[in-house]
């Protein structure tokens, strides 16, 4: 037998035994043998005196037979193996003896205890709920995160109880799905697929569960249940600043389109609508004068004006900026876009109280009707925005429905653009000169640097033309550089009590590396700082004043002259005077073109002049063109005259050769009536 055995009898002495016994106990040789007693086997063989672990209680084997009359099971080490003791009464008062070797047994279930145990530690630490139902949807087991998850009582998370009863207490507790069939719609996915199928579940409470359901072979299945709420919320609210403007709330550009194109594409019947796009009017000086803070109020006070404006079925979308779009769903007649359209523009040309500031702003709008104008969303866009631009031109505050023809204006302003782009580095620009000279002696004392294009196709294109769109596109910035380096360099040359003086746009002044460039201009070309003069206009020191006045400085500390341009048509001029010691002031040639029929602008012009004298300021008068005008202004003492009279602008070749002579030119063209340079 594989099997030790041994019978005692009343006395607790040997009967019977075999030898395997032995060999399982590793007794020494004579321990076991017949009529030897209990007690003398526990004193030769020391692990059956020894307590044990017992079904019961713990104590020896030698113990439980001299005192008790009860099986006993003992599992008992010896020599690194495990070995199963069975100890039976029998009726005779004495006991049956069985040994086994059940050391791999031992192995397998202390693998298996220890699995368990790694089973339960995870069960309990899953971040995720985990229930397991049979076939019969009765619960196998669930961990604690699943009965947390759903505040469930101990009585409910007990195996066999029916999925129902969980459910109907989640009903009760408010937590249950908020749709009861979802939760079985996954179930059945997962089924019919015969794989893992998950869905988001919105429970009654507002949380929404992630439910992964696993199939078994036996028609049951384990599933997870994770509470994803916050991801959830997350991912939509990402989603929702993706098509919506953050200030407003409004759809942006791309909401927009998305929603133009699926209105478009669906369109039968002949169904025309209206879409308007919508630029405010004095925006910009409003948020650059009050404040962005301010700014920001305002744009949420014209979105709820611009809502209220709209019917059923119109929507509206901020594109950035103070660009708005209407969409007019049902637009059957231009009327009715017209009447929407003037809706708009009377609601925002109401004052606006923000925070107790006034704030007065207008809209300008372009129309265009679909599928008229366009039928796709980008063709629809791009030609409401034609008309817009074409209201702006009208004089603002109005509205304009899209016509063809606008298109061609844009096309060709949009190649004018191109070119633009293209000009400095093509080299098509040229600076011409128009000569300053003194009133008394008519010296010249300096030259004014004009930008003149010459465009491959169109000759020589007016700085009235591009000198906005420069503007407007930021181009001012590097074209304006070149203008002040290139006369630099030009001027040089020129004798070294002649100035060259260059006009700076607001955009450009507005540059962080203007003082740089001015000092670089300076140092490449050689020229003294106090042979170059930099002309601003009032608009500079409208935004940012103290920026602007520390810029002035700064490069007036170099030794250049700045000189305010176009002196009396701002409304501020006198106080930027009081602020900033300017070396000149160039009276407006509005006002010299009327000094003979105008007593108001005979009146200005004197006081500027009496003005500049006290300060100590240069003036100088602009577009002097006839002998009269000439009179007039030295009669009033200007100091210097700039015009047509002395002599037009000129290309440097000429300027040389003018100064050649070093004498003024002779009036040659003495006209009555002004012309503009």
């Amino acid at each position: 037998m594989q099997q030790g055995v041994m019978l005692l009898d009343a006395d607790l002495r040997v009967v019977i035994f075999n030898d395997q016994m032995g060999k399982l106990l590793q007794a020494p040789k004579g321990a076991i043998e017949f009529g030897v007693s209990a007690t003398r086997m526990a004193a030769q063989i020391p692990i059956l005196g020894q307590s044990q672990q017992s079904d019961n209680n713990q104590e020896s084997w030698l113990t439980h037979l001299l005192t008790r009359s009860t099986l006993l099971r003992q599992e008992i080490s010896v020599g690194g193996r495990i070995v199963s003791l069975t100890s039976t009464p029998v009726d005779d008062g004495g006991w049956l003896i069985g040994c086994d070797d059940i050391s791999a047994l031992a192995s397998i279930k202390k693998d298996l205890a220890d699995q368990n145990r790694r089973f339960d530690a995870a069960l309990a630490n899953m971040p995720h709920g985990l229930c397991m139902f049979d076939a019969e949807k009765k619960l196998l087991l669930c961990n604690a995160a699943y009965c947390r998850l759903y505040e469930l009582p101990e009585s409910l998370t007990r195996p066999g109880t029916p999925l129902w009863q969980i459910l109907d207490y989640r009903q009760t507790a408010g937590n249950a799905p908020a749709q009861r069939e979802a939760y079985f719609d996954v179930v059945v996915e997962a089924a019919l697929k015969g794989s893992a199928a998950s869905e988001n579940v919105v429970l009654m409470d507002g949380r929404v569960i992630k439910i992964t359901h696993n199939p078994m072979d036996n028609g049951g299945y384990v599933a997870t249940h994770e509470d994803v709420t916050e991801p959830v919320r997350a991912e939509e609210q990402i989603k929702h600043m993706a098509g919506h403007d953050p200030l407003t709330g409004l759809p942006n550009r791309t909401l927009l389109r998305d929603k133009l194109e699926k209105e478009l594409s669906f369109r039968s019947g002949g169904k025309r609508s209206a879409l308007l796009c919508l630029d405010l009017d004095r925006f910009k000086e409003a948020n650059d004068t009050l404040g962005h803070a301010v700014g920001d109020l305002l744009l949420k006070a014209v979105t709820d004006r611009l809502k209220n404006c709209l019917a059923e079925g119109d929507s509206i979308a901020r594109l950035g900026g103070d660009e708005f779009v209407v969409f007019h769903q049902d637009a059957r007649t231009n009327e009715t876009a017209s009447a929407l359209a003037q809706r708009l523009v009377d609601a925002i040309g109401e004052m606006f109280d923000i925070e107790g500031q006034l704030v007065h702003i207008g809209v300008s709008i372009g129309i265009a009707i679909a599928p008229d104008d366009g039928d796709t969303a980008d063709s629809v866009l791009r030609n409401a925005d034609t008309a817009l631009y074409k209201a702006k031109s009208n004089g603002r505050s109005t509205y304009c429905f899209f016509e063809p023809a606008m298109d061609a204006g844009i096309q060709q302003r949009r190649k004018l653009e191109i070119d633009l782009r293209q000009a400095i580095a093509r080299n098509q620009f040229e600076i011409y000169y128009q000569p300053q000279v003194n009133a008394g002696t008519e010296e010249i004392v300096g030259f004014e640097a004009l930008l003149r294009w010459h465009h491959p196709e169109r000759g020589l294109v007016s700085p009235a033309e591009f000198i906005p769109l420069a503007e407007e596109t930021g181009l001012i910035v590097p074209l304006g550089e070149w203008v002040l380096r290139r006369a630099c360099k030009d001027a040089a040359n020129w004798p070294g009590d002649v100035r060259v003086a260059v006009n700076l746009s607001p955009l450009q002044f507005r540059s962080p590396s203007l003082t740089h460039t001015v000092i670089s201009a300076l140092a490449d070309s050689g020229l003294s700082a106090f042979r170059l003069e930099l002309e601003i206009t009032e608009s500079v020191l409208l935004t940012d004043s103290e920026t602007a006045l520390a810029t002035l400085h700064h490069i007036r500390g170099l030794g250049v002259r700045i000189a305010m341009d176009d002196f009396g048509t701002g409304y501020s001029s006198l106080s930027y005077l009081r602020l900033f010691p300017f070396d000149k002031i160039k009276i407006d040639q509005s006002f010299i073109r009327e000094l003979g029929e105008s007593k108001d602008c005979a009146a200005i012009v004197k006081a500027v002049v009496d003005l500049g004298s006290s300060l100590g300021i240069t003036t100088t008068a602009e577009g002097v063109e006839t002998t009269d005008q000439l009179d007039r202004v030295r009669e009033h003492g200007c100091t210097e005259i700039q015009g047509y009279f002395f002599g037009k602008p000129l290309p440097l070749s000429h300027v040389e050769k003018l100064l050649l002579e070093r004498s003024p030119p002779s009036p040659a063209d003495h006209r009555d009536e002004p012309v503009r340079p």
